[in-house]
């Protein structure tokens, strides 16, 4: 495995794309790609790596510089002198042919380049996928410790409520138009004219979309409108209602959304006097 590593990083795979290593090189490097998976699919990368290179780096060339190759060309076959009329021994019709000369370092040393640049830059592509995911987890982080604080400021709002010995705590509880153990907990301060229902110790049906609760104060044997609310299984937080000074008893209706001007009397759920 570390002879097909050494052999990849060596740079003969590149100089094959680009075409310029001998015969016998070439052969040996079909060869190997035949023999080796990891091989074949290094071949494979470079050349597809190549073509966007040479997609993206094209150059258009100017129309001087068309104009002088093909006054150059024209010149050239004009001129007999330019072309060689010498003969070459001729043996099976096959023409000798002079051997390039080898230049192996640069031509190395240029592969290895141009390796180490599409390494570089698929390395850079991971490292910036990498810094989004960092990025995309530290956001969703950062939500969750706000989502937290929020959540711990609201725990400590509850808590003066059942610290402050203003409030008074009165549990309603079921009359004949509600379940049997329907109840539910109200926290009133007339010094501070606060109302809180605990929707954690709420036992209550659950109301439809069409119906909502709706807490009332009996002040002097009237009805006074103090809000609406749900009924949220999933909810433990002291709601805050309307404001009032004085009452002598507090009762739940189930009304249409929205609310009623006054009780449903036959939908009256708990209630709770002092």
């Amino acid at each position: 495995m570390e002879d097909i590593k050494a052999y990849i990083e060596s740079g003969i795979l590149e100089l094959y794309v680009l075409g310029d290593i001998s015969r016998k090189e070439k052969l040996q490097v079909e060869t190997m790609a035949a023999k080796h998976p990891a091989i074949k699919a290094e071949l494979k990368e470079i050349e597809q790596s190549m073509e966007l290179y040479a997609e993206q780096n094209a150059i258009e060339p100017s129309e001087n510089l068309r104009s002088r190759v093909l006054n150059s060309v024209l010149t050239n076959f004009g001129d007999d002198t330019n072309f060689d009329t010498r003969t070459e021994p001729v043996e099976n019709n096959v023409i000798a042919l002079p051997a390039p000369k080898a230049n192996g370092f640069y031509k190395y040393a240029f592969a290895a380049c141009l390796a180490l640049l599409i390494t570089s830059g698929i390395a850079l592509m991971n490292l910036n996928n990498k810094l989004q995911e960092s990025n995309t987890q530290l956001a969703a982080l950062q939500i969750d410790k706000q989502h937290f604080a929020n959540r711990v400021n609201l725990m400590d709002r509850q808590l003066e409520v059942f610290r402050d010995a203003s409030f008074k705590f009165l549990k309603l509880k079921a009359t004949t138009h509600a379940p049997s153990g329907a109840a539910i907990t109200v926290a009133w301060s007339p010094v501070k004219k606060k109302v809180m229902i605990n929707m954690g110790t709420m036992n209550m049906p659950v109301n439809d979309k069409t119906h909502q609760y709706q807490l009332w104060a009996l002040v002097a044997g009237k009805p006074v409108d103090l809000g609406v609310f749900d009924k949220n299984p999933d909810s433990t937080d002291m709601k805050e209602m309307k404001s009032i000074a004085s009452a002598d008893a507090f009762a739940v209706t189930l009304e249409p959304r929205g609310g009623s001007v006054n009780p449903t009397m036959d939908q009256m759920m708990v209630l709770g006097k002092f």
